[in-house]
């Protein structure tokens, strides 16, 4: 008996110890902010680009949106589409109480996040089947989070580089002239990878905006925090053919690797 009882004190000392380590350890640890950050991180510094709807899980290496103009076949990526785009179209409190509209002239609140607003985004809309009906489908973009990371944005026009597509810098020609403050933002460009993929990729809008807005930036692990989107639509894409689409983020501290897709995203588009 004097054994057991022995033993029961040890453990539940030994226990109570454990206890009291652990929780010193978890006193020294900030939830919020990762102790190691940008370069010193396993994401690094560097962002990439996701988009969506993306294919079945069971295609897990596939990048392919493949889909025939009737209900029955592009329902199935307009429901992920749904389900990606719910926070976003019915935010919960959460999100509600902590965020705020922003835009170039108002930075939200440190404790604060700015709301993304996907109600205008005709014709990227669920009513609409983010127009994959007409085989002109909208795909969306996200700048993958990076905790503490701010974009230097391309807002001088004279320090675009060589390798910006010649529409982009028109655009932002352009946008200095008429809304110099947008200038902050990090611009979004998509083309066909090849020659053949250029002359079948139709025109492109990119809505609401050509971009992230800089009053996005930076991440801070915020309540309530939704990644900013951009919709992609590709106005009259050839039918029949496979098209290689590259999109590319573009800001200073965004550097480009085609091979590890660094800053850039692929995929293929083929509607039938």
């Amino acid at each position: 008996a004097k054994i057991l009882l022995f033993y029961i004190c040890f453990y539940v000392g030994l226990t109570g110890f454990f206890v009291a380590l652990l929780t010193l350890f978890f006193q020294t640890i900030d939830l919020k902010t990762p102790k190691w950050q940008m370069s010193s991180g396993l994401i690094g510094d560097n962002p990439g680009l996701g988009f969506r709807p993306m294919p079945p899980e069971s295609h897990v290496e596939s990048t392919l949106i493949w889909y025939k103009v009737s209900e029955d076949n592009y329902a199935a990526w307009t429901s992920k589409l749904d389900a990606f785009l719910q926070p976003y179209r019915e935010p919960n409190d959460d999100v509600k109480s902590q965020s705020q509209v922003c835009d170039f002239d108002t930075k939200e609140s440190p404790d604060r996040v700015c709301q993304v607003n996907i109600g205008g985004w005709t014709p990227c809309l669920k009513d609409n089947n983010y127009n994959y009906h007409t085989g002109a489908p909208c795909i969306f973009l996200k700048l993958n989070k990076i905790f503490g990371w701010m974009p230097e944005f391309f807002n001088d026009t004279e320090s675009l580089p060589d390798n910006m597509p010649e529409d982009l810098r028109n655009y932002i020609n352009e946008e200095k002239k008429h809304n110099p403050k947008a200038l902050n933002t990090v611009w979004v460009s998509c083309e066909g990878e090849n020659p053949a993929d250029v002359e079948n990729i139709g025109s492109i809008q990119y809505i609401p905006r050509r971009g992230f807005p800089g009053y996005y930036f930076p991440y801070r692990n915020v309540g309530g925090y939704l990644s900013p989107i951009i919709a992609v639509w590709f106005e009259k894409p050839a039918t029949g053919v496979l098209i290689n689409i590259e999109c590319k983020a573009w800001a200073h501290n965004i550097h480009h690797d085609r091979a590890e897709r660094r800053g850039s995203v692929h995929f293929e588009l083929m509607i039938d």
